[in-house]
């Protein structure tokens, strides 16, 4: 066993490096510029939106109440005819990225957290590179990737943009893993 205090430099660099990656990953033009296309008549849909002042948050529509209201012949009706959407509002105006950077930060700290608490009750110091890799590559995949999936099944997310998310949480796993048997003590 390893204790977790002793894991700090790998958990950072990790973080850190995972940072650059992801920036290099999201700004290549060729791997994430068709995640989103653009809706179809775009200005109307604005244009009917718009007034309706929605407030930031998820939303469905058509919308029930329970399942009994699911079960209703208007409710069906309502789902058979369409539009079915599951529509995220943000609040208005261009969105300050340092917020989001700092969280993407801090969750990639939490998960080399969660490696480091993996591989730490698993391996003594001293262990070997790839035993290392192999513990802290697993548990940093599980928690880059595996939470995608629920989304593209019960939310319709399209297997495209989650088969291609994945492989960024492989990649940062990869780059966790890495640095974790680079930088384990011996």
């Amino acid at each position: 066993m390893t204790p977790l205090h002793t894991l700090w430099l790998p958990v950072v660099l990790s973080s850190v490096f995972v940072f650059i990656v992801s920036a290099a990953i999201h700004m290549l033009p060729l791997w994430h510029r068709k995640d989103y296309p653009k809706v179809p008549g775009e200005d109307g849909v604005r244009a009917a939106l718009g007034p309706l002042a929605i407030p930031p948050g998820e939303y469905t529509v058509p919308h029930a109440s329970g399942t009994k209201e699911m079960r209703s012949p208007e409710f069906l009706e309502k789902m058979k005819n369409g539009p079915v959407v599951i529509l995220t509002v943000r609040p208005n105006g261009m969105p300050g990225m340092t917020k989001y950077l700092v969280q993407w930060f801090i969750y990639s700290l939490v998960i080399g957290v969660f490696a480091a608490y993996v591989a730490g009750r698993a391996l003594p110091s001293g262990s070997t590179y790839l035993h290392v890799f192999r513990f802290a590559g697993v548990t940093a995949f599980l928690a880059y990737s595996l939470a995608l999936w629920h989304i593209a099944i019960w939310y319709g997310r399209s297997l495209k943009l989650t088969v291609k998310e994945t492989v960024d949480g492989l990649i940062y796993a990869l780059v966790t893993a890495g640095v974790f048997g680079w930088l384990w003590p011996r």
